[in-house]
Formats: C-alpha cells, sequence, structure tokens
C-alpha cells in the first residue's frame, strides 16, 4: 500500500510511521488491532488513553487517542513529556510500539502510572527482537525490547505486570491472521500486561501530582 512519506515536526522524513504505514507494519497492526479494541472498553465508565505510532481510527468510547510524532505526540492534544494530563485519571492505557528501551521510555511509563487510576491496567505492545519479522522493520529506526527487560521497566514505576506476555502477528511472511500465543515466541510483536497496584510492591521515585500540566496545544 503506497503512502505518502510521514514527516516529523522539523520536516523530516519520520521512518518509523512510515514503515507501520507500510504494508508490512499494516498487517501487524492488523494483527494488533482487536486486542487494542478490547482493551479500551475493558474498564467501562472509566476513561481510556491510547498511544498509538500512526493516527488511530478513534472508538466511540471515552477516552484520548494520541499518536508518536517524533519524540512528541500528535492527535487530540499535541504535546510532549510530561503529558499535560490530571493524575490518576485513566483506567486504562494503551502503549502501542511507542515505548523505548531508554531514558525517555522510562519517563513515559512514570507518565502511564501517574495518570492510571489505582488499580488501572495498562496494555503495552512491543516488537519482538527474536521473531524473523525483524528483518522487514531494520533500518527504520525501530527497537526491540526483550518481554523481560519490558517488565522490569513496569515494575521500576510501580507497575506490576503479569508473568507470561502474549505472542502476536505475523513470524516470517506478512499475512494478516489471528495470530496469537503464549509466550512471545518468533511473533512479530508481543504485549505485557501490568496493572498499578494502590500500594507498590518496590519504592519508585515519588512523581509529581498534576492537575492539569501546561504546555499543551490543540492539535
Amino acid at each position: 500500500m503506497a503512502t505518502m512519506p510521514f514527516t516529523s515536526r522539523s520536516g523530516q522524513p519520520d521512518a518509523a510511521q512510515a514503515w507501520f504505514a507500510s504494508s508490512e507494519g499494516a498487517v501487524l497492526l492488523g494483527s494488533e488491532q482487536a486486542l487494542v479494541e478490547h482493551a479500551l472498553v475493558d474498564r467501562p465508565g472509566q476513561p481510556w488513553l491510547w498511544l498509538a505510532p500512526l493516527p488511530p481510527r478513534r472508538p466511540e468510547a471515552r477516552g484520548l487517542a494520541l499518536y508518536a510524532r517524533g519524540e512528541r505526540f500528535d492527535g487530540e492534544v499535541a504535546c510532549g513529556l510530561p503529558l499535560p494530563l490530571p493524575s490518576e485519571s485513566f483506567g486504562m492505557a494503551v502503549i502501542q510500539h511507542v515505548a523505548t528501551q531508554d531514558a525517555r521510555g522510562r519517563a513515559l511509563f512514570e507518565e502511564v502510572a501517574r495518570v492510571l487510576v489505582p488499580g488501572g491496567r495498562v496494555v503495552v505492545f512491543a516488537l519482538n527482537p527474536m521473531s524473523p519479522y525483524r528483518w522487514r522493520w531494520r533500518g527504520h529506526g525501530l527497537h526491540a525490547v526483550e518481554p523481560l527487560s519490558l517488565r522490569r521497566m513496569l515494575r521500576r514505576v510501580g507497575l506490576q505486570p503479569d508473568a507470561v506476555s502474549e505472542g502476536i502477528g505475523p513470524r516470517w511472511e506478512p499475512e494478516l491472521g489471528p495470530r496469537r500465543q503464549s509466550g512471545a515466541g518468533l511473533r512479530a510483536a508481543y504485549l505485557v500486561r501490568a496493572e498499578k497496584r494502590s500500594l507498590p510492591l518496590t519504592p519508585v521515585r515519588e512523581r509529581r501530582l498534576l492537575p492539569v500540566a501546561p504546555g499543551a496545544a490543540p492539535a
């Protein structure tokens, strides 16, 4: 599927977004779509937060959908980190291929933990470094992370991840289908679910409470 190249705010092509918009990336996102939609309605009566790699098709349910654009987010709100959102205001967060394994990724998960209500949940989608499909995103500025490392990142910010990840999507060929399995295996991606406990199991850095953070601009 041919697409116009995505550009960052500096006007430079965004290789990561361009890959997700390609036929190979679209197959992966299509494999995840039903899981995303299920997560967004998992907490009826509570708003959700969805951070996606591309402008998402927003469901009717109450929530906030943003997409990554370089190191910032666009969509219903244009912002960077910290997120200009009230603390403890979302029952569910879906983080779909926008978290990195570095200081910025840690900062993003800290913000996710801050905006979740006690008992709220987060579903994180990540690329699988063991999948043969990795050769299809090679050279596009995308970075995979092992499930164990991802669970460690979640624990460091006070979120309690499930013990087992769930593999999603194709292994070799870009074929759309309901491909899911226990453990990441060789699937192109996987998800990890985590919960915000009322009292974290391990000490975490004290977070600022932000009723409304300044600096947000309407998209």
